[in-house]
């Protein structure tokens, strides 16, 4: 009955509405001719369609293509090149000339000034995506080189007082020189200079300890691996000072970083270092990494404090002491970082690319959306890597497709909920993201695809 109801008035609102159309056309064609009656009459009958599109209901069938994983759609719509405009309206307009029969009467100096109309000044150009790309990468990206300074000196302080703090708290473990690094050091940071690596690692005896890879395993982790104690018949435990880590037989992360986090939050004078070096330094004892948060008069940045098991001599493969969950807690996590780099420094070094310039600003980019930021770097350097060796362009003219291409790839991994490791296709870097994260995330992105100056 409703909807019933609905339908009469809304058939009643077109009837009103048609009388009133066809009143306005009788009366123009007196007025304005066939011509006039005419213009006039598309005008209405448009204007009455808004209003019956504005009033009437809308259906299921037309939401259900709005969703962000319509990539085909989309691509499809933008490719369209706009029409250019007709050829009237780009003639320039000449300016008609007085009659020279007409008399001039002359205007005094005073309402000259007054009536002469002001010439506006040129309009700006419309900048091209790439152009705005560019200016989002000088105002957004690109870091001062003075807080890249001040931020490696308070690093490296810092480095040296935490070195000293192990070593005085913990004699019997020997930690190896804590390097200070990442993104920052390598010119990868995009924006400001928020995090900083700080790399302790652990020395280990060689004879008593072995590598075993996450699959080999109960846990079956792919990108972890796990740290056995090995000749326990000829060399017992307590024979290493890194037995007190044992767990099953094989080396935790977990144990260790509970004592090393315990230590950081309740025994490190930070309020006494933090004057010496004139910052302040606190501990982020909310979080289960080893964070240092620093803020100094300038700038802020964290610290994370990473235990690392190294690889043999042969091989630059890096562990680190990582929260994990489940099975897989004791284990330690590879760390991809400096293979990430390297190998986005060889694609470039090849043909002289953009591929980091397209990682800064992606990372610019998700930096201020607050749905992005679960892309962290590690997962927008794969998505650059797996572009960086395909046969296209590379040059600063191509940064802008390169972009959008970036984006179009991202959409594609998030509607399959899938990632891979371009280093290990079994693993998936988007296996621990909820639904409800790829839905966001996938939502921003789809909607940048479609204007992508949103994004910047």
């Amino acid at each position: 009955m409703a909807e019933f109801s609905q339908k009469q008035r809304k058939q009643r609102g077109s009837e009103g509405l048609g009388s009133v159309v066809d009143f306005l056309l009788a009366n123009a064609r007196l007025v304005l001719g066939v011509g006039g009656a005419a213009v006039l009459g598309i005008a209405t009958l448009a204007v009455k369609r808004l209003i019956d599109r504005a009033t009437s209901p809308r259906d299921e069938d037309d939401t259900k293509g709005d969703s962000w994983k319509e990539l085909s759609l989309l691509r499809a719509t933008s490719h369209q090149h706009p029409q250019p405009p007709p050829a009237a309206l780009s003639q320039p307009i000449s300016l008609v000339s007085p009659s020279p029969s007409a008399p001039v009467e002359p205007i005094p100096a005073q309402s000259q000034t007054t009536q002469m109309p002001q010439l506006s000044s040129r309009a700006p150009l419309c900048l091209t995506f790439q152009e705005k790309l560019l200016v989002f990468e000088r105002s957004h990206v690109i870091i001062p080189e003075a807080h890249v300074t001040l931020v490696k000196q308070l690093a490296g302080d810092i480095a040296l007082e935490l070195q000293a703090y192990l070593r005085s708290k913990f004699p019997e473990l020997p930690f190896g020189a804590l390097v200070p690094g990442g993104p920052l050091y390598d010119g990868l940071q995009a924006g400001v200079a928020e995090h900083v690596r700080l790399l302790a690692p652990l020395e280990l005896e060689p004879d008593l300890w072995s590598l075993v890879p996450g699959m080999d395993t109960v846990a079956k982790e792919p990108r972890c691996w796990a740290v056995r104690r090995t000749q326990l018949e000829f060399h017992p435990r307590g024979r290493s000072p890194w037995d007190r880590f044992l767990v099953g037989g094989y080396l935790s992360s977990r144990v260790l970083l509970e004592l090393i986090r315990k230590a950081l939050a309740a025994s490190v004078n930070w309020p006494a270092i933090g004057s010496l070096l004139g910052c302040l330094i606190r501990p982020n004892v909310a979080s289960e990494e080893l964070l240092l948060e620093v803020q100094h008069e300038s700038l802020e940045f964290t610290l994370a404090v990473l235990m690392v098991v190294p690889g043999a001599s042969t091989d630059d493969r890096l562990l680190l002491a990582w929260p994990l969950e489940g099975l897989a807690a004791n284990l330690w996590l590879q760390d991809l970082y400096p293979v990430e780099a390297a190998c986005l420094r060889a694609l470039d070094d090849q043909d002289a690319g953009t591929r980091r310039r397209l990682l800064l600003l992606l990372c610019g980019v998700c930096r201020g959306h607050p749905a992005l930021v679960r892309l962290g770097w590690s997962h927008l350097t794969q998505v650059v890597l797996h572009l960086g060796k395909e046969e296209v362009a590379w040059t600063e003219e191509a940064l802008g497709d390169r972009f959008l291409q970036a984006l179009e790839f991202l959409v594609g991994s998030l509607e399959q909920a899938s990632l891979p490791c371009h280093f290990n296709p079994s693993v998936n870097l988007l296996g621990s993201f909820r639904e409800e994260e790829i839905d966001d995330i996938g939502y921003i992105l789809y909607s940048g695809l479609q204007v992508p100056e949103s994004l910047l």
